[in-house]
């Protein structure tokens, strides 16, 4: 592609990590990383929990619960379904609530475990680190001989593989965009896309093209960019991080001095080799031992690579490691502490009180008040009434016959008309009656607790006031 082949800006520069991102060089042009294929335990553990993601994302849109999407996000139509529980903008205080619970939860996440979820299961890096490249392992070949491509001049050898690679990466960002686009408009919708002809579903159809086109350029071009250049994740780590944070780090007391023992017999060296083997597998094109770097996504690649030189040269593992500053520096063995139980603990705490507020939403979301410009009217025999007006909205996809009944005080509710009879995904409205005796008023206001039932279970209370005359 005739990109710049730099992956070891770092050993060039040893501080140059201080000035710049490892992608850019010093007049801020783009250096396009070639890394290594990485292979491990770590390696291994991320391919078989991506590819448990990865069924679970692209079966989403798919699966249902009772006829109904696991997953809906239509946000033109303000249609929302999560967990087969239909939404409504009226239940955005619940959406709120989860936004503030995933903005504390990333902060207490990042602040004891760091990027982890960015290595393991941001979709950016699965699709990124396991599907696009293992494709372009498998046509280019590994790192020296992307290289090599790269820098060959156009044959067809050359042509083929670039023809090839970029129609499997088109094929599979459309599939991609496809499988987004199923989670905004659903299934059926998709559907009708695909197969009925374009000029009925021209808005779609467009939208369609611009989220295949969209993974396209990120996946087959944008690539690691992302991650240092547009997500402000790993600008916040400045801030979310400390001594005490798990991140993949160097040990830098084991590892220092570096060198070979068998260029250098006469120093006395640290267990790091200085083969260089971190930096050739890292994905962003940073070295770790330059410590914790905004480009670092905890990808695991040259914990990997640096146990398989130290196998080799039969010494022990974790050079390059799971751990804190902390941790490394006064050689405190990493594992559960006061601090990472008690956030562990809030961030459970939020993830539960969200699903609560889920699983404890009503069915149903009532409006009730009193007829606008209307005054208490007098029945005889020192009773009293006031006419309402009752909107009902149905959250759910069934039809919900309503029922209204007086709970507090003790009087009547009388319907003006029949009883409500709601169709799902429907809102109605209706008027009453409330008649209470004068000697349950207390002046002007008194406080009305009115049940919304649906045959004998209770939906929802709503409470209201009932005017009468100053006592």
């Amino acid at each position: 592609m005739g990109q710049p082949d730099r992956n070891l800006t770092n050993i060039d520069a040893p501080s140059a990590y201080r000035d710049r991102i490892a992608s850019m060089d010093e007049e801020g042009k783009r250096i396009w990383i070639f890394p290594r294929k990485p292979s491990g335990r770590f390696y291994n553990a991320r391919t078989w929990f991506s590819y448990l993601l990865l069924a679970i994302m692209f079966s989403g849109p798919f699966i249902t619960i009772h006829g109904r999407p696991l997953l809906l996000l239509n946000i033109m139509e303000r249609k929302f379904i999560i967990l087969g529980m239909a939404f409504w903008p009226q239940d955005s205080y619940i959406f709120v609530l989860a936004t503030l619970t995933f903005i504390v939860g990333i902060i207490l996440f990042t602040v004891v475990f760091g990027r982890l979820f960015c290595g393991w299961a941001c979709p950016q890096t699965i699709f990124l680190e396991m599907v696009f490249r293992k494709i372009e392992y498998r046509i280019d070949g590994n790192a020296n001989q992307q290289r090599k491509l790269s820098e060959q001049a156009w044959n067809a050898s050359k042509i083929f593989k670039r023809i090839l690679k970029h129609s499997i990466f088109f094929a599979l960002s459309f599939v991609i965009g496809n499988t987004f686009l199923a989670y905004i408009i659903g299934k059926d919708e998709l559907f009708k896309i695909i197969t009925e002809p374009v000029s009925a579903h021209a808005t779609g159809f467009s939208f369609m093209l611009i989220f295949s086109f969209l993974f396209y350029y990120v996946f087959a071009f944008f690539r690691e960019q992302a991650c240092t250049q547009v997500c402000p994740y790993g600008r916040f780590q400045s801030v979310l991080l400390d001594d005490q944070s798990i991140v993949v780090a160097y040990d830098f007391i084991r590892g220092e001095q570096r060198g070979n023992p068998k260029k250098n017999p006469t120093e006395e060296l640290g267990d790091c080799i200085d083969c260089n083997q971190c930096v050739e597998v890292c994905p962003t094109g940073i070295d770790i031992r330059n410590g914790t770097q905004l480009e670092c996504v905890n990808c695991t690649a040259c914990i990997d690579a640096c146990d398989t030189v130290m196998d080799k040269v039969k010494k022990p593992r974790g050079l390059v490691r799971y751990d804190s500053f902390e941790g490394i520096e006064k050689g405190k063995r990493l594992g559960l502490n006061f601090r990472n139980v008690g956030y562990s603990a809030i961030l459970f705490g939020l993830i539960v009180f969200f699903f609560l507020l889920l699983i404890s939403r009503s069915d149903v979301e009532s409006t009730i008040l009193r007829s606008y410009g209307t005054l208490y009217q007098e029945a005889g025999n020192n009773h009293f009434t006031n006419l309402y007006t009752v909107r009902v909205l149905n959250k759910t996809f069934d039809e919900l016959p309503i029922r209204l009944d007086l709970l507090e005080p003790e009087g009547s509710l009388t319907m003006i008309g029949s009883d409500l009879k709601i169709a799902g995904q429907d809102k109605s409205e209706g008027a009453f009656f409330v008649d209470l005796s004068g000697d349950l008023l207390k002046g002007m206001e008194t406080r009305l607790k009115i049940g919304i039932y649906s045959g004998d279970r209770l939906l929802e209370t709503v409470k209201t006031s009932f005017m009468g005359p100053r006592k």
